[in-house]
């Protein structure tokens, strides 16, 4: 990862391929797939509805749908799920390519939602801030004092990843017995234990990392605060209130059916497959537990995604107040590089990491990359333009020698973005 203008490298799982953040391994024991699939490029046919059936303005749809198929052709993308409205009108829902081999991607499809829920749990951390429950400038040790630097760690600072834990993520401990068995379970407890081995990466506040581990601790100090549990907390105060009815955290690696099936290279080099030798696995049901705290390991839909995007983007559920605090650009020109921390970037207005939420140029998102999917959201509230795009990978996606891929869902939403509103355009990844 590069600095923060380089939105390839600095966005959250903009880029896998070794180390970790992409899962685990199946072992040859459980039937190692080696060229599972021949590699060729599904289809590009269109489903679950067109621009004339539901599309206020058709002409944008069909603006829409060609960056859709570019894309597919260019990023080498298995399947697109894409949903994008204006100021609530529908401009499209289509989904383009293939779920399995012979099975059409469809609109109704779920799929896991990983770094999507970041944004939900923060927003329930603000509502209690607006209810007058906790300070964003609270100690986390007053309900988790057994935790390492707790003590010196804020809930403000652990929304926003400047508590300087290391990300459990990029240590070896995690990423060699994630890609060794794909299909374990593990506990918040254990990620936490990882991550506090380690010393803090710089003093909390004075610096920015991505790292998961916060996230993990602010969902068990929020159980401590409430007395529920993540996922109820969650249904109470953010997924009930806003009607996504088909975004759960079903507690399992289970996928509700119909489920938008994913393939993955990544493991190339953990299983030290040769380059240039096929591998190409499915990766649908590897076990997500790693991602972020347990009851928000979520799986959703693209129009639960698009809705997120309208209600997270514009702050529904939050005071003014809290919806500012949430989009706070405060980092930018105060964080640097470390030597060591591969997650530390500066911040710059290309991205810079809120509350919970990313800002890139006048748009706020999310855009998560894991086990051989990515999708993001994306929000534009001048102009109330709201995206969300799910895909998955051709093998041609992974580079042959490290079995390493780019978050396509992050790229793709850009350009859809700078087609509809070309004066308003987000920054786009170098080279893109």
């Amino acid at each position: 990862m590069h600095d923060a203008l380089e939105l390839e490298a600095a966005m959250d799982g903009v880029t896998r391929g070794v180390p970790l953040r992409t899962l685990l391994v199946l072992s040859c024991v459980l039937g190692l797939c080696l060229a599972c699939t021949s590699g060729t490029a599904p289809s590009s046919s269109t489903s679950s509805g067109g621009p004339s059936s539901a599309s206020t303005d058709p002409a944008k749809a069909d603006a829409v749908m060609k960056v859709v198929k570019d894309a597919m052709a260019d990023a080498h993308l298995r399947a697109v799920i894409v949903s994008v409205t204006l100021d609530g009108k529908e401009i499209t829902t289509q989904a383009v390519g293939e779920s399995m081999p012979g099975v059409p991607a469809t609109t109704d499809m779920h799929f896991r939602n990983g770094a999507v829920a970041i944004s939900y749990v923060s927003t329930a951390l603000l509502q209690l801030v607006d209810e007058k429950k906790v300070s964003l400038d609270d100690k986390v040790s007053t309900w988790l004092p057994d935790i390492p630097y707790t003590d010196k760690v804020t809930l403000g600072q652990l929304a926003q990843m400047t508590s300087g834990y290391v990300d459990y993520v990029t240590t070896p401990e995690l990423d060699d017995a994630q890609y060794a068995n794909p299909f374990r379970t593990v506990t918040p407890e254990e990620l936490i234990a990882i991550s506090t081995a380690h010393p803090l990466l710089y003093e909390p506040g004075t610096n920015w990392n991505y790292s998961h581990t916060n996230y993990v601790i602010l969902g068990l100090a929020l159980e401590k605060i409430t007395g529920q549990d993540v996922a109820s907390l969650l249904q109470q105060k953010v997924l009930g209130p806003l009607g996504l009815h088909d975004t759960t955290d079903p507690g399992t690696p289970a996928i509700p059916e119909p489920a938008l099936h994913a393939y993955t290279s990544e493991r190339r080099q953990a299983l030290k497959i040769p380059a240039g030798t096929p591998f190409y696995e499915e990766s649908t049901y590897w076990n997500p537990s790693w991602t972020i705290t347990h009851g928000a390991i979520q799986t959703t839909d693209i129009h639960d995604l698009n809705a997120t995007a309208v209600a997270i983007g514009s702050g529904t559920l939050l005071s003014p107040e809290s919806y500012q605090k949430m989009l706070t650009k405060d980092l930018i020109g105060r964080t640097t590089t470390l030597p060591g921390c591969t997650t530390c970037h500066p911040q710059s207005p290309a991205y810079t990491y809120g509350l919970g939420i990313v800002s890139s140029g006048n748009w706020v998102l999310q855009n998560p990359l894991f086990s051989g999917e990515a999708g993001a959201y994306a929000y534009l509230p001048s102009q109330k333009v709201a995206i969300a795009v799910a895909v998955t990978f051709d093998q041609a996606a992974f580079d042959p020698t490290t079995g390493g891929y780019k978050n396509s869902a992050d790229v793709l939403w850009r350009k859809i973005a700078a087609t509809l509103v070309p004066g308003d355009a987000p920054p786009m990844p170098p080279g893109s």
